[in-house]
Protein backbone atom coordinates (compact mmCIF):
# COMPACT_ATOMS: atom_id res chain seq x y z
CA UNK A 1 0.00 0.00 0.00
CA UNK A 2 1.04 3.59 -0.51
CA UNK A 3 1.62 6.00 2.35
CA UNK A 4 -1.56 7.84 1.29
CA UNK A 5 -3.56 4.60 1.58
CA UNK A 6 -2.02 3.93 5.00
CA UNK A 7 -2.94 7.46 6.16
CA UNK A 8 -6.51 6.99 4.88
CA UNK A 9 -6.76 3.69 6.79
CA UNK A 10 -5.54 5.45 9.94
CA UNK A 11 -8.17 8.21 9.53
CA UNK A 12 -10.84 5.55 9.07
CA UNK A 13 -9.68 3.77 12.23
CA UNK A 14 -9.79 7.02 14.23
CA UNK A 15 -13.28 7.85 12.95
CA UNK A 16 -14.84 4.41 13.33
CA UNK A 17 -13.21 3.18 16.54
CA UNK A 18 -12.90 6.37 18.58
CA UNK A 19 -15.44 8.63 16.90
CA UNK A 20 -18.23 6.06 16.51
CA UNK A 21 -17.17 3.52 19.16
CA UNK A 22 -17.24 0.69 16.61
CA UNK A 23 -15.04 -2.06 17.99
CA UNK A 24 -16.14 -4.33 15.13
CA UNK A 25 -14.02 -2.17 12.78
CA UNK A 26 -10.88 -3.40 14.51
CA UNK A 27 -11.07 -6.70 12.63
CA UNK A 28 -10.99 -4.86 9.28
CA UNK A 29 -8.19 -2.48 10.24
CA UNK A 30 -5.73 -4.51 12.33
CA UNK A 31 -3.91 -7.76 11.62
CA UNK A 32 -5.07 -10.70 13.74
CA UNK A 33 -1.69 -10.78 15.51
CA UNK A 34 -1.37 -7.01 15.96
CA UNK A 35 0.77 -5.75 18.84
CA UNK A 36 -0.20 -2.50 20.56
CA UNK A 37 2.54 -1.11 22.80
CA UNK A 38 0.60 0.91 25.36
CA UNK A 39 2.14 2.90 28.23
CA UNK A 40 0.94 0.27 30.72
CA UNK A 41 2.01 -2.79 28.70
CA UNK A 42 1.62 -4.66 25.43
CA UNK A 43 -1.75 -5.69 24.05
CA UNK A 44 -1.60 -8.61 21.59
CA UNK A 45 -4.14 -9.65 18.99
CA UNK A 46 -7.44 -8.27 17.74
CA UNK A 47 -9.55 -9.73 20.56
CA UNK A 48 -7.24 -8.37 23.24
CA UNK A 49 -7.27 -4.90 21.59
CA UNK A 50 -11.08 -4.95 21.68
CA UNK A 51 -11.00 -6.04 25.34
CA UNK A 52 -8.49 -3.27 26.13
CA UNK A 53 -10.40 -0.46 24.38
CA UNK A 54 -13.97 -1.35 25.38
CA UNK A 55 -13.82 0.06 28.94
CA UNK A 56 -12.33 3.35 27.72
CA UNK A 57 -14.96 3.79 25.03
CA UNK A 58 -17.64 3.12 27.66
CA UNK A 59 -16.04 5.41 30.26
CA UNK A 60 -15.72 8.30 27.79
CA UNK A 61 -18.82 7.96 25.56
CA UNK A 62 -18.45 11.51 24.19
CA UNK A 63 -14.86 10.78 23.20
CA UNK A 64 -13.44 12.64 20.24
CA UNK A 65 -9.99 12.35 18.76
CA UNK A 66 -8.61 15.10 16.57
CA UNK A 67 -5.59 14.24 14.48
CA UNK A 68 -3.26 17.24 14.61
CA UNK A 69 -0.44 15.93 12.38
CA UNK A 70 0.19 12.87 10.23
CA UNK A 71 3.60 11.94 8.85
CA UNK A 72 4.17 8.85 6.72
CA UNK A 73 7.19 7.17 5.23
CA UNK A 74 7.49 3.65 3.89
CA UNK A 75 5.25 1.33 5.92
CA UNK A 76 5.06 3.62 8.98
CA UNK A 77 2.66 6.42 9.86
CA UNK A 78 2.92 8.72 12.87
CA UNK A 79 0.04 10.80 14.14
CA UNK A 80 -0.13 13.44 16.83
CA UNK A 81 -3.62 13.62 18.28
CA UNK A 82 -5.75 15.40 20.85
CA UNK A 83 -8.22 13.32 22.85
CA UNK A 84 -11.24 14.87 24.56
CA UNK A 85 -13.86 13.11 26.62
CA UNK A 86 -15.90 13.27 29.79
CA UNK A 87 -15.35 10.52 32.35
CA UNK A 88 -18.91 9.25 32.85
CA UNK A 89 -18.29 5.49 33.08
CA UNK A 90 -16.44 3.18 35.45
CA UNK A 91 -13.08 1.63 34.60
CA UNK A 92 -10.76 -0.50 36.69
CA UNK A 93 -7.95 2.00 36.15
CA UNK A 94 -9.89 5.22 36.85
CA UNK A 95 -12.62 3.91 39.15
CA UNK A 96 -16.14 5.36 39.28
CA UNK A 97 -17.09 8.29 37.04
CA UNK A 98 -15.61 11.64 38.04
CA UNK A 99 -17.67 13.69 35.58
CA UNK A 100 -14.48 15.54 34.66
CA UNK A 101 -13.43 16.37 31.15
CA UNK A 102 -10.12 14.98 29.98
CA UNK A 103 -7.99 16.59 27.27
CA UNK A 104 -4.68 14.96 26.41
CA UNK A 105 -2.28 14.95 23.53
CA UNK A 106 -0.42 11.90 22.36
CA UNK A 107 1.64 10.45 19.56
CA UNK A 108 1.21 7.02 18.01
CA UNK A 109 3.53 5.30 15.54
CA UNK A 110 1.80 2.72 13.32
CA UNK A 111 3.49 -0.02 11.30
CA UNK A 112 1.40 -1.26 8.37
CA UNK A 113 1.63 -4.66 6.71
CA UNK A 114 -0.65 -6.16 4.07
CA UNK A 115 -3.00 -3.17 4.21
CA UNK A 116 -3.61 -3.35 7.97
CA UNK A 117 -2.02 -2.15 11.20
CA UNK A 118 0.57 -4.72 12.33
CA UNK A 119 2.04 -2.87 15.29
CA UNK A 120 1.61 0.44 17.11
CA UNK A 121 3.42 2.38 19.79
CA UNK A 122 1.29 4.84 21.79
CA UNK A 123 2.70 7.61 23.96
CA UNK A 124 0.77 10.06 26.14
CA UNK A 125 1.09 11.67 29.56
CA UNK A 126 -0.51 9.19 32.01
CA UNK A 127 0.18 11.51 34.95
CA UNK A 128 -1.81 14.31 33.28
CA UNK A 129 -4.72 11.90 32.83
CA UNK A 130 -4.77 11.05 36.53
CA UNK A 131 -4.43 14.71 37.53
CA UNK A 132 -7.22 15.91 35.23
CA UNK A 133 -9.58 13.26 36.57
CA UNK A 134 -8.74 14.35 40.13
CA UNK A 135 -7.23 10.97 40.98
CA UNK A 136 -3.81 12.36 41.81
CA UNK A 137 -2.52 15.63 43.19
CA UNK A 138 -2.10 18.32 40.57
CA UNK A 139 1.22 19.43 42.01
CA UNK A 140 3.43 21.09 39.46
CA UNK A 141 6.74 19.42 38.68
CA UNK A 142 9.77 21.37 39.91
CA UNK A 143 11.05 23.98 37.48
CA UNK A 144 14.28 23.21 35.69
CA UNK A 145 15.96 26.20 37.33
CA UNK A 146 15.18 25.01 40.86
CA UNK A 147 16.90 21.68 40.27
CA UNK A 148 20.19 23.05 38.94
CA UNK A 149 23.32 22.19 40.78
CA UNK A 150 24.97 25.59 41.03
CA UNK A 151 28.38 24.08 41.84
CA UNK A 152 28.97 23.57 38.12
CA UNK A 153 28.06 27.13 37.11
Amino acid sequence: MSTEEDKALLRRAQDEIYGEGRLDSIEDLLLDDVIAHEPDGDVRGVEEVKWYLAPYLAAFPDMSVTVEDVIAEGDKVVNRYRFRGTHTGTTEEYGPPTGKQLVIEGITLYHFKDGKVAEMWDSYDSLAVMQQLGLMSGAEPPSRASGLDRSFV
